[in-house]
C-alpha cells in the first residue's frame, strides 16, 4: 500500500513539475510568433545538434557544424529545441555534457541567418525563441556541464551559462563578443552571467568583450575546473569522470536534487520551500529511500 501511494503521489507531482518546467517564458501575449520565426529559421540549414543517451544516464549533446566553428544555423536552433524536449522526458537521465565537434565549442549564430533576420521584429522573435530554449535547458532535471574546447564566442558563451557547471580545456577561450557586433546578449546570457559572477564581474566581461582564458575563468569562478586534455576523446572522458560523483546514484534522486536547486534559484523563498516540500514527497518512502533504510546506511 505504501509503495502504491508513493507511486500515485510521485506521478501526480512529477506531472505538475514537468508542466512548470516546460512552460515558456514567451508566448503570443508577448508578441512572440514561434511558428513564424521557426519557418524563417528553417530556411538557414546546415549542421546539426546531435544527442546520444548512454546507459549510465549521461547524455552527450553535440553541436556539429565544424565548418563554421559550430555556429548555430537556423535548423540547429530548431533541433536544439527538439533535443531539449527529449531530455525533459528522459526518465533514466542523470547528467548531460554539452560540447562541440572538432575541438571547438560554438561561435554563436550563423552570420547568414543573422543578416537575413535583421529586422527588429525578427531579431526579437529569435531572441525569445532562444531564451525559451536555453531556459528549458537550465531547468532540465539533469546535472548539466558545458565542456568548453577551443572558442566559446557570443551566443556560444551564452550557451555555457545555461549549464550548471562549466569545464574548460587548456587551449580554450570564452568571449562575450556582442559589443563588437553592436549588440548585447539576447539569449539570456547577461542575466545568467550576473547570477554566476555578480554584476561587477559580469559587466567587465560584457562591456570589455574580454577574452577569458582558463586560468582567469577559474579564478573568477566562471568555470569549475580546467581539464588537461585539449582534444577528444580525452577531454570528453575527463568531463565524464568529473561529472561522475554528482550523478552517482538513482536517477529519481539526482533529478529531484536538481529540481529543488532550480526552484531555489528561480523562486521566491516561500515558493521554493513549497516546491522543495513537493519534491521531497516524491522520494520519501520511494525505492531508493527504502533501500537505504534496509541497508542501514551509515555516514562517516
Amino acid at each position: 500500500m505504501t509503495i502504491l501511494l508513493w507511486k500515485c503521489f510521485h506521478r501526480i507531482t512529477n506531472g505538475k513539475l514537468l508542466q512548470q518546467r516546460t512552460m515558456t517564458l514567451y508566448n503570443q501575449t508577448h508578441g512572440f510568433q514561434e511558428d513564424k520565426i521557426k519557418a524563417k529559421l528553417q530556411q538557414f540549414s546546415g549542421g546539426s545538434v546531435d544527442l546520444s543517451k548512454e546507459d549510465d544516464g549521461i547524455g552527450i549533446l553535440t553541436l556539429n557544424n565544424p565548418r563554421f566553428m559550430n555556429a548555430f544555423t537556423g535548423t540547429m536552433m530548431i533541433e536544439l529545441q527538439q533535443q531539449i524536449a527529449e531530455l525533459e522526458n528522459w526518465k533514466d537521465g542523470k547528467g548531460l555534457i554539452v560540447h562541440g565537434t572538432e575541438n571547438t565549442f560554438c561561435s554563436g549564430s550563423d552570420l547568414n541567418a543573422v543578416r537575413a533576420l535583421s529586422s527588429p521584429q525578427d531579431g526579437m522573435n529569435m531572441c525569445m525563441f532562444m531564451q525559451n530554449i536555453l531556459t528549458r535547458l537550465m531547468r532540465l532535471p539533469l546535472i548539466t556541464v558545458a565542456l568548453i574546447q577551443g572558442k566559446a564566442l557570443g551566443g556560444g558563451a551564452e550557451l555555457t551559462t545555461a549549464c550548471d557547471f562549466r569545464l574548460m580545456t587548456l587551449e580554450s577561450k570564452v568571449r562575450f563578443v556582442h559589443k563588437q557586433m553592436g549588440l548585447v546578449p539576447g539569449w539570456g546570457g547577461a542575466a545568467r552571467l550576473v547570477r554566476i559572477l555578480g554584476s561587477s564581474l559580469a559587466l567587465q566581461l560584457l562591456s570589455g568583450a574580454e577574452k577569458v582564458d582558463p586560468e582567469r575563468a577559474l579564478r573568477l569562478g566562471l568555470v569549475e575546473a580546467v581539464l588537461p586534455s585539449s582534444e577528444e576523446p580525452g577531454s570528453l572522458q575527463e568531463a565524464r569522470i568529473w561529472l561522475h560523483p554528482y550523478t552517482k546514484g538513482p536517477a529519481e534522486v539526482i533529478q529531484a536534487m536538481k529540481k529543488i536547486i532550480s526552484a531555489g534559484r528561480e523562486l521566491q523563498l516561500e515558493g521554493a520551500l513549497r516546491t522543495e516540500k513537493e519534491i521531497f514527497g516524491t522520494v520519501w518512502g520511494g525505492p531508493a529511500n527504502l533501500h537505504a533504510l534496509a541497508q542501514r546506511t551509515k555516514h562517516k
